[in-house]
């Protein structure tokens, strides 16, 4: 009777702290892929190291808002204030219009991984590469 009460305790904590512990360990970031959906989910507008339809990634970290040299902003980037931070970029993936009211980019990443990826990589480019 008591093993099949521990057991029964047992299947009930996994149930209700197994979904937790996985969601845990997989919002590890990983440079790697983050590197690999911004290749093959940015590359079409954003490159690393030019300005594009949208201003080069390298750099983002760190980087006012709407102010990368060179790159034409909507009126809404353009007027805004805040400085590119891990946390603000993840917010701007989860949905830019929230971020910026009026900004242009029509794209957001709707797993919560694919952003702390995306950001970890973004992350590692603190300098913009110049050709």
């Amino acid at each position: 009777m008591k093993a099949r009460t521990l057991s029964m305790w047992c299947a009930l904590a996994w149930a209700f702290a197994g979904p937790a512990l996985a969601q845990s360990q997989a919002m590890v970031p990983s440079v790697s892929r983050g590197q690999q959906l911004v290749e093959s989910r940015c590359f079409g507008c954003h490159s690393v190291d030019s300005n594009r339809i949208g201003p080069a990634l390298g750099g983002v970290v760190g980087r006012k808002a709407g102010k990368a040299e060179g790159h034409d902003y909507s009126k809404a980037l353009a007027a805004a204030t805040h400085t590119w931070t891990v946390a603000g970029l993840k917010a701007w993936l989860t949905d830019p219009e929230k971020v910026v009211p009026g900004q242009e980019m029509n794209y957001r990443l709707d797993l919560a991984q694919d952003r702390e990826d995306v950001v970890a990589y973004l992350a590692t480019l603190s300098k913009p590469t110049r050709p």
